[in-house]
This record gives structure tokens, C-alpha cells and sequence, in this order.
């Protein structure tokens, strides 16, 4: 078990304390690897993944270019890669949007995490409580989406809107993803929503700060404001 978790480690997932101690942060690094090698979401450590992480590379970019300190999400793979300083750092497992219509307070929406290229531009330290549940440690980009630690990350697309991430990586996420920060979703639905409007505050939304290169999509963004009061699409 000590090896698959180094080896994990080496490969960019996250299984938290190496210690040969097979716990639920290696099963979500195991089922985040089995994401991006297409393999069964099962969290399983069976001879077919093993093999597998033999001989596993570096998923190649979804956008080359897009910015030393990036987050890229895929809502196909339902996977998020981190890089800093222009190298991949982390791969995380999420969980987006269902897809399904809800209704909360006599308004009715579809859960979809919109396709684009956003930046990061409000944050919320513990938790926060919105009329669709809570979100811990959110760093909304889109609106009322964010990414966010939820104590429920299943292997496939569950959310309202924003993209969950496990608890224990929620800890250390915000420290690595300054505001600011572009935040690419690839994959995923590309008409608009209500969310995809000025921050949840009510902050007019403002130009983002500067990327290396200009964004490959459409840009929706917000104020670079810090205050607190947002809500959530969870």
C-alpha cells in the first residue's frame, strides 16, 4: 500500500499522508486516476489499475498556455488539474453539475457548470451557507459557482452547479489558488445560465486581471472583491 501511494504522489494525485494506510484521501486519489486513465469509478486498487499506474503519464494540458498558476476542470472526466508555475501539481476528483432540473424557493433551474474561461475572484473562508446547502472553503469563479469542499464528492456528476471537491483537499486548496487565478471548465455545457451574472454580492462585474495569453473562450467574470457575503450554488 506504501507504493501505490507513492506512486500516486509521483503521479500528481493526491492520497494524503503517505503511510501505507489505505483510507478514503487514497480512494479518491485512486478513483481521480481511474477518471483521467478511463478506467471504472470503483476506487478499487485491482490488478488492471495497478498495471496501469506502471506505466501512467502526465495527462497533457487542456489549456497549453493559459497561465503559470491555472485550474483546469474537466466535467467530462470529472477532474481538476492544478498547475503552478506552469507545471501539473495536483489532480483532484470533483463532482459538477447533475444536469437535473431543481426547484428551491418557488425557482426552478437546470445544474450545469457552464463551459468557459473565468478567473477567481471571490472567496469564503469555512463554511458558508447558501439556500442549496453548504460549501466549505468556496473560491467562486462564475458567478454564484464554486469550487468547494463537500463532505459528499461522489465519482459522478451530483451538483447544483459547482464543483466539489473533497473535504481534506478543500484544507489546503485556497492557499495554492490566489484570486485572480484563471479557471478553465472544458467539456461542459455552453449556454448560459442564471448564475453566469455579477457576483452574488451584488458586484458589478469588472475586467479580470491579465493571463499570459488570451483566454481560448468566452470570459465571464466578476469583481476581484473579498467581501463575504456571497451565496453559493453548491
Amino acid at each position: 500500500m506504501l507504493a501505490l501511494e507513492q506512486r500516486l504522489n509521483e503521479l500528481h494525485y493526491d492520497p494524503g499522508a503517505i503511510d501505507g494506510v489505505f483510507d478514503s484521501s487514497t480512494a479518491f486519489a485512486v478513483v481521480a486516476f481511474q477518471k483521467v486513465t478511463g478506467m471504472g469509478r470503483t476506487s478499487r486498487v485491482t490488478d488492471d489499475v495497478i498495471a496501469a499506474l506502471q506505466t501512467a503519464t502526465d495527462p497533457p494540458p487542456l489549456v497549453p498556455g493559459g497561465g503559470a498558476t491555472r485550474v483546469e476542470i474537466d466535467v467530462g472526466r470529472q477532474v481538476l488539474f492544478l498547475y503552478l508555475d506552469n507545471a501539473l501539481w495536483r489532480i483532484l476528483p470533483v463532482s459538477t453539475g447533475s444536469g437535473q432540473r431543481y426547484c428551491v424557493d418557488g425557482s426552478c433551474d437546470r445544474a450545469v457548470t457552464p463551459a468557459g474561461s473565468y478567473h477567481v475572484f471571490l472567496r469564503v473562508r469555512g463554511w458558508q451557507t447558501s439556500r442549496l446547502g453548504r460549501l466549505y472553503n468556496p473560491l467562486y469563479f462564475n458567478g454564484g459557482i464554486a469550487i468547494h469542499g463537500a463532505p459528499s464528492v461522489p465519482a459522478y456528476p451530483a451538483s447544483h452547479g459547482c464543483v466539489r471537491i473533497p473535504m481534506f483537499e478543500a484544507e489546503w486548496f485556497p492557499s495554492k489558488v490566489p484570486n485572480g487565478t484563471p479557471v478553465y471548465v472544458k467539456n461542459g455545457p455552453t449556454a448560459p445560465v442564471p448564475f453566469n451574472q455579477p457576483a452574488p454580492d451584488g458586484t458589478p462585474p469588472a475586467s479580470p486581471p491579465p493571463t499570459t495569453v488570451p483566454p481560448p473562450e468566452p470570459t465571464t467574470t466578476s469583481s476581484s472583491t473579498t467581501t463575504t457575503t456571497a451565496k453559493g450554488i453548491v
